[in-house]
C-alpha cells in the first residue's frame, strides 16, 4: 500500500540556508561552487519516512512539472530544550529532507 504524498511531505523548508542550497545553481562566484548546477530543495517530511517514498512523493506532488529526483539526504532534527515562564520544555523535534532534482528542472517559476 503506497502512503499518500501529502502525508511524506508536510511542507517546504524556507529558511536562508535552504534558499541558499535552491541559488547554488545560478552561482559563479566560487569554482567549486559553479559546479553545482542541480537544483536543491529543503522539505520538512514525516518522521517514518524513507528516502524511496520522499522521493516518489514529491515526483507525485511535482508530476505536472516533470521533475526527476536524482537524490535524498535525510536530517533528524533533534528536540531542542527551552525554558518559558520558570518551566523546562522541548520544542518539537522534526524531520526534513534535501532533495536533488535533475539538471534543468525547477519547483518554482519566480527565480
Amino acid at each position: 500500500m503506497e502512503k499518500n504524498p501529502y502525508k511524506v511531505i508536510l511542507s517546504r523548508y524556507h529558511t536562508e540556508k535552504a534558499a541558499m542550497l535552491q541559488n547554488l545553481q545560478h552561482s559563479t562566484a566560487n569554482r567549486s561552487v559553479a559546479r553545482c548546477s542541480t537544483p536543491k530543495y529543503v522539505f520538512i517530511v514525516d518522521r517514518d519516512a524513507n528516502k524511496v517514498e520522499i522521493a516518489g512523493a514529491v515526483e507525485a506532488i511535482y508530476a505536472e512539472k516533470k521533475v526527476k529526483v536524482i537524490a535524498v539526504n535525510v536530517i533528524r532534527v533533534k528536540p531542542k530544550q527551552r525554558r518559558v515562564r520558570g518551566r523546562l520544555g522541548f520544542t518539537a523535534g522534526f524531520k526534513k529532507a534535501i532533495v536533488t532534482l535533475q539538471s534543468g528542472n525547477q519547483l518554482d517559476e519566480n527565480l
